[in-house]
């Protein structure tokens, strides 16, 4: 932790003119960008006594080790600098706004003497009655505006309806007849309750039957020459009309069904449903839910069943309720529903057709519920310093874990061995910062070797960038994959295209180091980072591990594991850590498999583009003529010199078959023919080297 005075600009330093200031770290990483109207004025604010401070800007002058600015002419070029400032170094520190509104819903308040039609957002409260939700606000008002011509129910706030009732004069919804003005009594509290539920009908799907009264109301004022009131009949069945389109047709059959989806990993499920009524989607529910056991994808549909339809009955129970898989035993959750309703209800998985289509489209929502719900949970700034300073308490750090870096090794029994590096900052993911291993040191499964060469490799890049920069003497290391120390890194090693980069003092590749190592593993695993950490000499960077099959946090020379509680935010802090660094390295192994088993001779010739590879293969037709062409015949092609043709021929020589293929059923010897016009082969492929798209099939 540094003191804000050992960096404190001199008196008189600082211009008092407009400006953009960053403050650094320690290893000159920007860590917050700010613009002022007056730069002395405003800096002079971060050097104060540090309890005057907010939590968050004493630990970000306490974090940094050096202020820069930079003076504009105008507040506005300030303005532009800090924008660009901001999107160009990410720091930590500044503000990252995100999407938090919550969907608008078209609410009656049935617990109210006179009931209210309203637009309500957030939490939904016992006794009104809720449809929606809908994308916004003003799509509801235009709905309302339509249905108020037949269902004149109250919409003004309790001020108005008030001051109504005190004057004895209505709105002037009331005077244009979209309002009955029970404010003025006009009508009976009774009667307008009626019409709130007729309204709530409506809205829930029954609207068949208003349609046919109005329109037979219509058809006796016309009969009766009463022309004006036909007209104004006419007019109100048209509105209900136009209303009825705002909601789309989703199921052609009138369908009533619930529909239930479900989005999960292994942490939290989030659960969707859509409620459709007469073939339309009349309203959505949806929540997430910690998964505290383990549970599978039927049990938790139960569950959801269980909370939608418990305090429900009769026709709020749908006909029809559709999920994607069955509870097991599925016969006594059916049953229940039977008797919520008072009738047969069908509990089953849609397998084609319109409402398959639909769930589809309700999963969609559940996995974006539960996107959207990861992310208000992480960028809760609150939420995320508990989560830190909880880790810290566990693991007895100095301070919170600014940085925190997390490894897992991920391998198919034992081939393609990898391992994944994710980085996460003030509790929020850096994924320009990911970097990926391919395990040298040796062959097999072995996954405590594997994680000691992988921290190994890390620190040691960490080390040779400190010595580049001068903050380190030397560190003389052994490297376990071959490479001298301060060598650059490979492909492999980075992983991440787009990584930070070494000018205006970014920091390059693993310059940067972490607070916390978390490894995916137990004790074991956590012996060996600390092994490696401890033979580069880096002693100020704590370990820990997280093991799944419990949620143990292991530490080094431990007997027994740090247990955090469940609804502990540091322990769902790690759980994302570790899940992430799982699902980077998975993904990376797979990616590797599927190239080596995708990969042909021509791949292992170094320096050769995708470009030169097809112009071979068009040139030659296939990989067997090229391998019997002279090094001269392989010049002919353009792009290709010499020193490429004499790699290109010895590169096909150590890979040429040691003897011909034999159709092990007949015992027949299979000669290498040409490739046909479609471009497969039934002996060495015409594909061999080109991109995977383009490959016919192998026998």
């Amino acid at each position: 932790m540094a003191d804000p005075s050992s960096y404190r600009p001199r008196p008189g330093e600082i211009p008092d003119s407009p400006g953009v200031y960053r403050f650094r770290d320690e290893h000159r990483r920007v860590i917050y960008v700010g613009k002022a109207k007056s730069l002395r004025q405003r800096l002079a604010n971060y050097f104060q006594d540090l309890t005057n401070l907010h939590p968050r800007t004493r630990s970000m002058v306490t974090t940094a080790a050096s202020v820069e600015w930079t003076v504009v002419s105008t507040e506005v070029e300030a303005l532009q600098l800090e924008y660009s400032w901001i999107k160009e170094y990410d720091p930590r520190f500044n503000v990252k706004y995100r999407d938090d509104k919550s969907y608008p819903y078209l609410a009656v308040t049935m617990n109210e003497e006179f009931p209210r039609v309203q637009v309500m957002r957030g939490h939904k409260k016992k006794g009104v009655r809720y449809f929606g939700p809908y994308a916004h606000a003003w799509a509801i008002r235009d709905t309302v505006d339509l249905l108020l011509r037949v269902f004149p129910v109250r919409t003004c706030s309790a001020g108005v309806f008030k001051n109504a009732e005190r004057t004895g004069r209505p709105c002037l919804l009331g005077y244009i007849g979209k309002c009955s003005a029970p404010c003025v009594g006009r009508i009976s509290p009774e009667d307008h309750y009626e019409l709130a539920e007729e309204f709530c009908d409506f809205m829930a799907g029954r609207t068949g039957t208003y349609l046919r009264r109005l329109e037979r109301q219509m058809a006796e004022a016309s009969d009766e020459m009463e022309y004006e009131r036909a007209a104004r009949l006419r007019d109100d069945v048209g509105a209900l009309k136009k209303a009825m389109e705002k909601n789309a047709v989703v199921l052609a059959d009138a369908t009533d069904a619930d529909l239930v989806a479900v989005a999960e990993d292994e942490l939290e499920a989030a659960v969707q449903i859509f409620h459709v009524r007469g073939g339309r989607v009349r309203g959505q529910r949806g929540w997430v839910t910690d998964k505290v056991e383990e549970i599978t994808t039927g049990a938790l549909v139960e569950h959801a069943l269980q909370q939608l339809y418990g305090e429900e009955t009769g026709d709020s129970v749908p006909k029809e309720v559709l999920v994607p898989a069955l509870p097991d035993p599925v016969e006594p959750v059916q049953e229940w529903l039977t008797v919520r309703r008072g009738a047969n209800v069908s509990l089953r998985i849609p397998q084609r057709g319109d409402k398959k289509a639909l769930m589809e489209t309700v999963q969609r929502n559940a996995q974006q519920a539960l996107v959207l719900h990861k992310t208000k949970r992480a960028s809760d700034l609150t939420t995320r310093s508990r989560a830190l300073e909880e880790i810290a308490d566990a693991l007895e750090l100095d301070s919170a874990p600014l940085r925190i870096e997390c490894y897992d090794i991920s391998h198919l029994q034992g081939d393609d061995v990898v391992a994944s590096m994710v980085v996460f900052e003030d509790g929020l993911q850096r994924k320009n910062e990911y970097r990926r291993f391919q395990i040298k040191g040796f062959a097999g499964q072995d996954d405590v070797r594997s994680m000691h060469e992988v921290i190994t490799r890390r620190f040691r890049r960490y080390l040779a960038e400190k010595e580049k920069s001068g903050e380190w003497a030397g560190a003389e290391d052994t490297p376990v994959d071959g490479t001298p120390a301060g060598a650059p890194l490979t492909a492999e090693d980075d992983g991440v295209v787009g990584g930070p980069k070494d000018d205006d003092g970014r920091p390059q590749k693993f310059a940067y180091p972490p607070q916390l190592v978390v490894v995916d593993g137990g004790r074991p695993q956590v012996a060996a980072a600390r092994r490696a950490l401890d033979e580069l000499g880096i002693d100020d960077i704590a370990v820990c591990g997280l093991a799944k099959r419990l949620e143990e946090v292991w530490v080094p020379g431990e007997e027994d594991p740090v247990v955090l509680p469940r609804s502990s935010e540091g322990l769902y802090l790690l759980q994302r850590v570790r899940d992430e660094a799982h699902r980077f390295a998975i993904t990376y192994q797979r990616a590797k498999r599927a190239k080596r088993l995708r990969s042909g001779p021509l791949d292992e010739v170094p320096g050769l583009g995708e470009t030169r590879k097809q112009a071979l293969i068009k040139h030659f037709g296939s990989v067997k003529r090229l391998r019997a062409a002279t090094i001269e015949q392989i010049q002919e092609v353009p792009g290709i010199g010499r020193k490429t043709a004499e790699t290109i021929a010895v590169a096909l020589a150590r890979s040429a078959p040691a003897a011909p293929a034999v159709n092990t059923a007949t015992g027949e010897i299979i000669d290498e023919e040409e490739p046909d016009t479609t471009g497969g082969s039934s002996g060495e492929s015409v594909s061999a080297g080109l991109p995977d798209d383009r490959r016919g099939q192998e026998t």
